[in-house]
């Protein structure tokens, strides 16, 4: 998570009923490569990377950085989640606050995995920086991430337009999961 450095990292992976967050590894090469390169996943992020140029410029360990997270079922990579320090480049609303990332595989979509997921992120969070507000930015005709924002507890902060878009940013602070 850049600058979070007062967080231990790699944390012990983190089990769910049925998924294990993990730090990437080697063997996770393939899928982080099919997953940047899936013209699916990318409907509402800007577009999938060629995928020959991911075989040549993805590192042997892809995202090895602290805040990321392989999502693993039944010892193979279904997704990624990401925890990161918003910057200067983010909406101002969002500036310093932890960002929530994912992505998953279109073979692993519909099953509540992202749900799961998300929700076993967040409150490994809330474990090592109690209190720390998180965001997420998703474009609203992404009926599916504004969906699964609504379900993490995330609530409307600003809606704006970018990258020929309409955007959604939803904050989660501990003190809205409380009441």
């Amino acid at each position: 998570m850049d600058d979070l450095g007062t967080v231990a990292w790699p944390p012990t992976p983190i089990k769910t009923e049925r998924l294990v967050l993990r730090e990437p590894e080697a063997r996770d090469r393939a899928a982080f490569i099919e997953l940047l390169a899936s013209p699916d996943v990318h409907t509402y992020l800007g577009g999938p990377r060629p995928r020959a140029e991911l075989e040549r410029e993805l590192p042997e360990v892809p995202e090895e950085w602290p805040g990321s997270f392989v999502v693993d079922l039944d010892g193979a990579m279904i997704g990624q989640i990401l925890l990161r320090r918003a910057t200067e480049h983010r909406r101002p609303a969002a500036v310093g606050k932890v960002d929530l990332g994912y992505m998953f595989l279109p073979r692993a979509w519909g099953f509540g995995y992202a749900a799961e997921a998300c929700a076993a992120a967040l409150d490994w969070l809330e474990d090592v920086l109690p209190g720390e507000p998180v965001v997420l930015a998703t474009q609203t005709a992404n009926a599916a991430s504004m969906c699964l924002a609504a379900k993490l507890g995330f609530t409307e902060v600003e809606r704006f337009r970018a990258w020929e878009a309409d955007q959604w940013l939803g904050m989660r602070s501990p003190e809205s999961l409380s009441d």
